[in-house]
């Protein structure tokens, strides 16, 4: 699953660089075997927020795009989606991803749901049903000095209660500006999910080009 994410990641047209961050020796032996780049980090950070910063710290970039792990099905178009603002507007500070939400997703609490104001700046994000939101995908851009800045702050009660890292960001006053999007990246977040992914790329085993 990791090489499909390395792979979408490296075919964006506006990422110049790709690596996995990680604490898991096993996940980087298989990144490398496919010819990719891992950075081991150290194994006591609360949220892929954190891991991403120990490495950028060390690296002179201008912006950070945080794929996680878990969106095999992610296209290198969405992610090129979630760069293109923060390229065109100095001010946005952060930046991620909405689609629409399906009836049945409301109440799922693996489906973490987010509201915007009128120029599409997060308010909230929950994993509980919120009015008028939609389905928010967990992918990150940020500036890089926004992202040290992140790490550095500590926890914030309503990232504690909902278990969602984005909620320190909001919570301490940093601003997120919510891109809409119709792909349907297909995260794996339950084993449900994984079966469904491992059937859509099933047909895709070994044909590069769509990776």
């Amino acid at each position: 699953m990791i090489e499909h994410v390395y792979r979408r990641a490296t075919a964006a047209s506006l990422v110049h660089a790709t690596l996995v961050a990680t604490d898991d020796a096993r996940i980087a032996r298989a990144v490398e075997g496919f010819g990719g780049l891992a950075i081991m980090t150290r194994p006591d950070h609360v949220s892929g927020t954190d891991r991403i910063a120990e490495v950028v710290a060390q690296l002179p970039c201008r912006l950070v795009v945080n794929v996680q792990g878990d969106e095999p099905l992610i296209a290198p178009e969405t992610i090129d989606a979630a760069v293109a603002p923060l390229l065109a507007d100095a001010t946005l500070e952060m930046g991620t991803l909405c689609r629409p939400i399906d009836a049945t997703e409301l109440n799922l609490s693996s489906v973490v749901k987010v509201v915007t104001d009128l120029a599409g700046r997060a308010l909230y994000f929950s994993r509980s049903p919120l009015v008028g939101s939609a389905a928010h995908i967990g992918l990150y851009v940020y500036r890089r000095d926004v992202l040290l800045k992140l790490a550095a702050l500590p926890a914030a009660p309503l990232e504690s209660l909902e278990s969602l890292e984005q909620l320190r960001a909001l919570s301490h006053g940093i601003g997120i500006q919510v891109v809409p999007i119709t792909h349907t990246s297909a995260g794996v977040d339950t084993p449900a999910d994984l079966e469904r992914v491992r059937q859509l790329l099933a047909p895709h085993e070994g044909v590069p080009s769509v990776m």
